[in-house]
């Protein structure tokens, strides 16, 4: 089984794509989609104004207040159903779910969180309702998986202490799925060609290179290569990091088109 995580740019942009690569890819796969142009275009059409936070590391993330949180749920499954759609009219065998159903994937809201305010200093604000992950029913994944070939996944959370979903980081989810599910390779589908040095993409990196190089690269791509790192050695076989755009992208990426930690 194979894990693809693919990121709202490129579901915004190249969905066909992405479906076709899918149907085309022909084993069995999670897919942990993202979605967040289209929950900020939601938003602004029910009068929402989207409100976008920095960390000191220089990431920029949506904030998900009370309201926002109600907003991101729908849009986040209207993503997903819209996916599962298009796959099960082409004849694939498909279920949408989140990680709330089940449960599936476990995570903790953020009590605080720090930020880098208008002025340029550090800040610390409640951390609405997003998460981090705590645990995934790998279990409940393999019965899935039994049952049906594509497993489409809305990176949705739940606190169970708490009894509330939370906002989860969608690189954060399928990398906690791929390691829980022991993948023989996670997929990291972009709106870039790879890991780029000088401009030019890194074929291959062993784990150690890449946790190396994420403290030379930019934000982003910096948590991408910390966290392949990681999940290679908890288990994963690979993660590529290679474009969604690109035609065929699935088996594009599994013939070694981008970058692979492993």
């Amino acid at each position: 089984m194979i894990v693809v995580k693919v990121g709202g740019r490129v579901i915004k942009n190249a969905l066909d794509n992405i479906i076709e690569s899918l149907v085309n890819y022909g084993g069995k796969a999670i897919l942990v989609h993202g979605g967040g142009d289209i929950v900020t275009d939601l938003s602004k059409r029910m009068g929402i104004e989207p409100v976008f936070v920095t960390s000191p590391e220089g990431i920029r993330s949506r904030y998900t207040g009370r309201e926002e949180l109600d907003v991101y749920v729908m849009g986040m499954n209207l993503v997903n159903k819209n996916i599962v759609t298009r796959l099960v009219s082409k004849g694939k065998s498909a279920i949408g779910i989140s990680g709330m159903d089940g449960p599936t994937v476990m995570a903790t809201r953020k009590k605080r969180i720090m930020i880098i305010d208008e002025r340029g200093k550090k800040r610390i604000i409640d951390g609405g309702y997003t998460g981090k992950i705590n645990s995934v029913n790998s279990e409940y994944l393999m019965r899935l998986n039994e049952i049906f070939q594509l497993i489409v996944i809305a990176p949705i959370a739940v606190d169970m202490e708490e009894g509330v979903a939370l906002n989860v980081d969608g690189d954060q989810m399928a990398f906690n799925v791929a390691k829980a599910v022991r993948a023989e390779a996670l997929l990291l589908l972009t709106d870039v060609e790879g890991v780029l040095v000088d401009s030019k993409v890194v074929g291959r990196l062993g784990p150690d290179e890449a946790a190396n190089l994420s403290a030379k690269i930019g934000p982003g791509m910096n948590r991408k290569l910390l966290m392949a790192s990681e999940s290679v050695r908890a288990g994963v076989s690979k993660v590529i990091i290679a474009s969604g755009l690109v035609p065929n992208a699935i088996n594009s990426a599994l013939e070694g088109r981008g970058t692979v930690i492993s």
